[in-house]
């Protein structure tokens, strides 16, 4: 996958281009230090992913994300230091939104999230004819479902609990992860564990939830443990769910 990183921190840059170097099938082919420079390089380049900054002067992340106009579109990943610019990231259907300092396990798995919708997109031409279609299947057999609706700029998605692999806290939201993209929702973790009540997935900490069936490896370090997902994403347990944990997985 070829990318390209566009901040105008050189420091941010720097830490981009390091933890791409521990991740595997990536070639960062350029950089860039605003929105006009990230356009040029776009049409340049073509690359498969931006990871573009939502700050920077002039032309900023989201204003360059709505300026993109070429076939096939990059997938867009956005960084930044302030949650409030989410809903804007995922009206311009952003793969990710990663919040500074960035996190390696987030960035790999927001790479892995790309990379899986712009096969999507290769296989079945738009990914959001792809949802609607697997959307009317499921609503045949399991209309009544449990599911989060997320507002977007013309309307609500539906958003079925059962194809979410794990949640995270982000300040005043929640991300909803699934296999092809984040969802970002606006609910505290208190009514976040009330909805979840009964369903597949458990409180792994204060901050997190996820879905035993999605854990592939448990890691301890000393007293603290960290649950693996199938696409690599690293989540700690807190230590009050540590026997949660160990019931769901059912670990000795």
């Amino acid at each position: 996958m070829r990318v390209l990183l566009v901040d105008d921190e050189p420091l941010a840059l720097d830490r981009l281009k390091t933890f791409f170097g521990d991740i595997g099938g990536v070639e960062v082919v350029g950089e860039a230090e605003d929105g006009d420079q990230a356009l040029a390089a776009i049409a340049a380049l073509k690359p498969d992913l931006v990871v573009l900054d939502v700050q920077m002067p002039g032309r900023n992340g989201l204003r360059t994300a709505a300026a993109l106009d070429i076939t096939p579109r990059p997938e867009l990943v956005f960084v930044t230091a302030h949650e409030h610019y989410a809903p804007d990231a995922f009206e311009v259907e952003a793969a990710d939104y990663l919040l500074k300092p960035v996190r390696f396990d987030r960035l790999r798995q927001a790479v892995e999230r790309a990379r899986r919708r712009r096969t999507l997109r290769e296989q079945a031409g738009r990914v959001s004819a792809l949802e609607a279609e697997v959307d009317s299947l499921r609503a045949g057999g399991a209309s009544s479902e449990l599911a989060f609706w997320i507002l977007e700029t013309n309307g609500q998605r539906r958003v079925p609990i059962e194809d979410i692999d794990w949640i995270e806290a982000a300040r005043d939201y929640v991300l909803l992860h699934t296999a092809v993209r984040s969802h970002l929702l606006r609910i505290t973790m208190a009514a976040l564990e009330e909805k979840l009540a009964g369903s597949a997935l458990i409180r792994v900490h204060r901050s997190a939830f996820v879905r035993p069936d999605r854990v592939a490896e448990v890691r301890r370090a000393g007293r603290t443990m960290h649950v693996v997902l199938t696409d690599s994403t690293n989540v700690q347990v807190g230590p009050s769910y540590v026997d949660t944990v160990k019931a769901a997985l059912e670990l000795k």
